[in-house]
């Protein structure tokens, strides 16, 4: 069984039985499920409002539950770790 150490060894899925096959085969590790579930973020922040289409973010939250996170703290790492490609 393949571990998951990083976020960025997950690969983007085409269809659900992609998804399916990659989780039957992987586990993620601890550090990083309890660096995901208890990152305690102590930094102020500002809310915003995007809007999603409805199919988007219904996919989106999918996601963050086969994750076992928050779906917003999933977008904010997203967001994040874009970011930090871009720079």
């Amino acid at each position: 069984m393949k571990v998951i150490t990083t976020w960025a060894d997950v690969p983007h899925f085409d269809n659900e039985e992609d998804e399916a096959a990659f989780w039957a085969d992987s586990r993620i590790e601890v550090r990083l499920m309890n660096a995901s579930l208890l990152k305690a973020d102590t930094r102020e922040s500002t809310t915003i409002t995007l809007r999603f289409d409805p199919r988007l973010l219904a996919r989106i939250k999918r996601i963050a539950r086969s994750r076992y996170l928050n779906y917003q703290s999933m977008i904010k790492q997203w967001l994040s770790e874009r970011l930090e490609k871009e720079m």
